[in-house]
């Protein structure tokens, strides 16, 4: 499968909306001109401290974890209720949807069902399903653990994968959610809801980089094999591959000073989430829909429950082809700092036909 074609409509796979909750209950209809049924839904309220809801089609509507937490998998009938056909219905989940209350949501497509039975394919060691979308670079992946080194699980994407995120469902004491990213040795990992830095565990992957087909699990030491590979637990598992005018999974070096870094996209970001890797720092995640303009500087983390922050030493300018560091803040931009991003588009820098991004 190649994704060197690129996308001329990003919104046909990914959306930022913004709601308000009403305490009771309502469908919320994304902006964007395209309709776009969402697989994966990442909810967050603004104004005040309440945890990340993730919500997906492969586990169902009302089935929730949190990006915060270590928690297991929790079902909430009064949550996410149903991904529809632009957009989602909520019941009255105040962290969801509490009355007056501005929130934040996230929203990708994947579309197409897939299950692998290993023994049958020969294509990993054990079996998955999930849903996958190869045109956009995503992937859901639901599987068991086997606790064994060295087991492969297929990913769908049909192309090796840049980013992945995996959490354990079902452990009772819970286990944090680990991070896979191309830039990160294949022995280390980061961990969603965490801020240490990336950290080195051969449990994690068994030290392996996924291939077009499969990806590793480990059979090592805990807490890294716990998040992905505890024997009879079940995983969910979200896949990234870089499409060219849509996505991107990267790193930089950040420079320390208000003429900050430049890190080119090849696309007008609407969605950036970064991470500095050698050392303690919060995960940064930023949007096209909170600011309207530059500077973007109206910050979530997926790590704690806090509400939206407003940063003066961790600006960013979103442009036309990438996005630039405006300050010498250490979560996006110290000196030497190494950084890895995942970021999604609002538009290409130019389109099939050739007609140009514009800068804000």
């Amino acid at each position: 499968m190649s994704y060197t074609n690129g996308l001329d409509n990003p919104e046909l796979y990914f959306q930022t909306k913004l709601y308000t909750g009403n305490g009771s209950t309502q469908s919320i209809t994304l902006d964007g001109d395209e309709d776009m049924q969402p697989d994966w839904v990442w909810i967050k309220s603004r104004g005040d401290t309440s945890n990340h809801r993730v919500y997906d089609s492969v586990r169902g509507a009302t089935k929730v974890i949190y990006s915060n937490l270590t928690n297991v998998e929790g079902t909430d009938s009064n949550g996410v209720t149903a991904f529809n056909s632009d957009g989602f219905s909520l019941g009255n989940e105040g962290q969801s949807n509490g009355s007056g209350v501005n929130f934040a949501s996230w929203n990708w497509k994947a579309g197409t069902s897939f299950t692998n039975d290993a023994s049958a394919t020969g294509i990993g060691t054990i079996d998955s399903t999930g849903s996958v979308n190869t045109t956009a670079g995503f992937s859901i992946v639901s599987y068991t653990g086997n606790g064994t080194s060295g087991t492969e699980v297929a990913h769908g994407l049909g192309s090796t994968p840049d980013m992945y995120i995996t959490k354990n469902r079902s452990y009772s004491s819970g286990y944090s959610w680990g991070v896979y990213h191309k830039d990160i040795a294949d022995n280390k990992g980061l961990f969603l809801d965490l801020t240490s830095a990336s950290t080195t565990g051969t449990g994690f992957r068994d030290s392996t980089a996924p291939t077009s087909s499969v990806f590793t699990l480990g059979g090592g030491s805990q807490p890294y094999r716990y998040t992905s590979n505890k024997s009879s637990d079940t995983y969910i598992g979200y896949f990234f591959k870089s499409v060219q005018g849509y996505s991107k999974f990267g790193s930089y070096t950040g420079n320390g000073n208000a003429d900050g870094t430049f890190v080119y996209t090849g696309f007008n970001p609407a969605f950036v989430i970064i991470k500095r890797t050698d050392t303690t720092s919060e995960w940064h995640m930023i949007d096209n829909k909170r600011n309207t303009f530059n500077t973007v500087d109206k910050v979530l983390s997926p790590n704690t429950s806090g509400a939206e922050a407003t940063t003066g030493s961790n600006p960013i300018d979103f442009l036309s082809n990438g996005f630039k560091t405006r300050g010498s803040g250490t979560q996006v931009n110290a000196s030497g700092g190494t950084y890895i991003y995942m970021a999604f588009a609002e538009n290409p820098f130019v389109t099939s036909s050739g007609v140009p991004a514009t800068a804000r």
